[in-house]
């Protein structure tokens, strides 16, 4: 056996190219390692559209089933859907063959645990690892077996459990499923709603042909925003690859940033849970924590990544957390993140506010925002000391880097947990002030 490339284990997943960083040996090992760090004995494995999916999946599940777990094969799928089979039925452990938003070489494995906890860097990532590392698996007497379990049509009704279904407007919706696996699952969904569905790269196609599965990236969605302006569309949706991510696009056109998101949801699930506790990640909006106290609910800043927020849910009881990024997890789908429950949580809003969309964010959100501006630079701890150094006037905080408020703005900036970058997100009062503003942090970070 040859040694594994270090570099696939993240600080969320593994992930690498395919075959050169991550291939069939591989997935074998991981698979063996998996069962024995979590001693479980069935283990739920699902599979995006790539091209390698299949390769790795049967790899893979021979690792599982020679380290004595069954297998229960529940086929494509999106990972929500495979976080969705894990909770509700109560499975041990689970594995998503995935690359996510990565590029059509890309694949890797998301895993989680019973209740679909997910593992991470520090707690499970690291240690399966070590164990391949060692190549010392140990004998097992007795291999597990396989079997197939169909889901999808148990997830719809999850999904659609979260909303009054007669409450929805009949919407004209473009949604862009970039070739991945909202072409398999929208559809189905969208059967039991009313309006109309306009689809965009609905074939399954691990190619992906159209565009690269990452809808952050403005070029990507550009598309569908073409699309809905043609189409005359209330709003557009687009999904990244595995389909655990969603990001919509108003009736101009325009983009509605994850925080943005974030805060529509926790004004509708307030309405229904008053008082409730909802998490969102420091770099969100400024709307998003006003959003959550004016309709009741009481907000929590936390660091930025799903491994966090998900125990960070379970410890504060809350309904609901979001992120920039585009995730967003609630209580009661296991604290699991889920693009589709989102979805159709924001079709339930725009119903009962009876109003365009672009009207609707701009009753809640009077900021400006840079997105996210990434930087590379040679030594992140001495680039975060000179930042805090030159904005030492406001209020510091340090948790993912560093963030810095004054009252009319705010910015932060953290460094990315795979390259020697500087991601700075800036939010400001007015246009002027934002465009000054970025200008001047961004001098200091690459000077």
């Amino acid at each position: 056996m040859s040694p594994i490339n270090p570099s696939i284990f993240k600080a969320y997943d593994i992930r690498g190219t395919y075959p050169n960083q991550l291939n069939e040996e591989a997935a074998y090992k991981i698979g063996r390692a998996f069962v024995e760090y979590l001693r479980c004995k069935e283990v739920v494995v699902g599979e995006d559209i790539r091209l390698s999916s299949p390769s790795l999946f049967q790899h893979l599940t021979r690792g599982i089933t020679e380290a004595g777990a069954d297998v229960i094969d529940i086929g494509l799928c999106s990972t929500d859907a495979l976080y969705f089979a894990v909770g509700k039925f109560g499975y041990p452990a689970g594995i998503m063959i995935t690359a996510s938003h990565n590029p059509k070489e890309y694949n890797g494995f998301k895993m989680c645990e019973k209740g679909a906890l997910p593992l991470s860097g520090q707690e499970g990532i690291e240690q399966i690892k070590q164990i391949i590392l060692k190549e010392d698996f140990q004998p097992v007497t007795k291999k597990g077996t396989f079997r197939h379990q169909d889901i999808i049509e148990a997830y719809i009704q999850h999904v659609l459990c979260f909303i009054d279904v007669k409450k929805i407007k009949p919407f004209k919706i473009v949604v862009d499923a970039g070739n991945g696996m909202a072409g398999l699952l929208a559809p189905k969904l969208f059967e039991r709603l009313p309006g109309q569905l306009v689809p965009m790269f609905f074939e399954l196609d691990g190619s992906f042909p159209n565009h690269p599965p990452s809808p952050i990236e403005p070029e990507n969605i550009a598309p569908l925003q073409r699309k809905v302006l043609q189409e005359r569309a209330d709003l557009g949706v687009a999904f990244d690859g595995d389909a655990d991510r969603m990001f919509i696009v108003d009736e101009h056109g325009k983009v509605l940033g994850g925080d943005i998101v974030t805060a529509l949801i926790a004004k509708s699930l307030l309405k229904k849970e008053k008082g409730g506790t909802i998490l969102y990640n420091l770099i969100c909006s400024k709307t998003v924590p006003e959003t959550i106290r004016q309709n009741g609910g009481k907000p929590i800043r936390t660091k930025v990544g799903h491994a966090l927020i998900k125990p960070l849910m379970k410890k504060h009881k809350a309904i609901f957390g979001g992120e920039h990024s585009g995730h967003f997890y609630f209580r009661e789908n296991y604290f699991a993140d889920s693009a589709f429950i989102a979805l159709v949580v924001c079709l339930e809003l725009f119903s009962e506010e009876n109003k365009p969309i672009s009207d609707l964010v701009r009753s809640i959100d009077p900021y400006f925002h840079s997105g996210e501006i990434n930087s590379g630079v040679r030594d992140v701890p001495a680039k975060i000391k000179e930042l805090q150094k030159a904005f030492g006037g406001g209020k510091v905080v340090f948790m993912d880097g560093i963030t810095v408020e004054y009252p009319d703005w705010w910015f932060n900036v953290r460094p990315s947990n795979t390259e020697p970058l500087l991601r700075l997100n800036l939010e400001a009062n007015s246009p002027e002030l934002l465009k000054e503003k970025t200008a001047l942090v961004l001098e200091i970070i690459r000077r």
